[in-house]
């Protein structure tokens, strides 16, 4: 898509997107080719996204680290968009929701192990 005409926001381009969210240009186009985040064009060519897009970089990256794949954070898009669900899209946010804390609770118990591994060392070096 090519910029024609003055957008009603101010579009910013990918190196401050990738500053705003703390990730790489290489990142930021990698959503892009997944069709995460839409960048639309300067008339020289240059990518240009919404001022969200960096809210939304943000989010891929939270998600990424919580599991989900691309295809997973494509299904969530329309709710991010719309901020409205429909059963389906509740359940399966739910069901993500419980994946993840399941892996939160995996992740407390292997950090409450090394607690009591540390404390044994501690007084026994």
């Amino acid at each position: 898509m090519t910029v024609t005409q003055a957008a009603a926001e101010p579009l910013i381009r990918i190196g401050e997107v990738a500053r705003g969210a703390g990730v790489s240009v290489r990142a930021v186009r990698y959503y892009e080719q997944q069709g995460l985040l839409i960048a639309e064009r300067s008339p020289s060519g240059q990518r240009l996204y919404r001022q969200d897009a960096v809210a939304l970089v943000r989010f891929f990256q939270q998600m990424f680290a919580a599991g989900l794949t691309s295809r997973g954070i494509m299904a969530l898009l329309p709710c991010w968009d719309s901020g409205h669900t429909d059963a389906g899209q509740r359940a399966m946010l739910r069901a993500e929701r419980d994946r993840i804390q399941a892996k939160i609770g995996d992740m407390q118990a292997a950090l409450d192990r090394l607690d009591k591994v540390i404390a044994i060392t501690d007084t026994h070096p």
